[in-house]
């Protein structure tokens, strides 16, 4: 038994070990999205220079609200993209829809973290 089989991850029928893995990658990233972000948010308030921009308007970072939420919907269609794509269709697309989704997930975070 593998760590996948032991985490109680289905199998889709016809799921390859590397199409498994990568629902696997998908299904975690999208259970951690909103954690990461979330403490992204608690650490960049909790900096002076946010208090600063939160109370006077001043220091505020200048990054574009449609950045963050671009990032956001990104990392969410890519994470749903990779679980749902059929088993037996491209099996790049998967990658691709993983990579983009965690790119996106990590870009948010950093976005946010750049506030404080």
């Amino acid at each position: 038994m593998d760590i996948t089989q032991a985490a109680g991850a289905p199998r889709q029928t016809g799921d390859s070990d590397s199409a498994h893995a990568l629902r696997l990658w998908a299904g975690w990233g999208l259970g951690l999205l909103l954690p990461m972000t979330g403490f992204s948010i608690f650490v960049a308030i909790s900096s002076p220079r946010a208090t600063r921009c939160l109370m006077y308007g001043e220091e505020c970072a200048s990054v574009p609200d449609g950045l963050l939420y671009a990032s956001f919907w990104i990392a969410v269609l890519g994470g749903l993209l990779a679980l749902l794509w059929p088993p037996a269709s491209r099996a790049g697309v998967r990658l691709g829809a993983v990579l983009a989704q965690w790119g996106a997930q990590l870009t948010l975070c950093a976005l946010i973290l750049s506030y404080a």
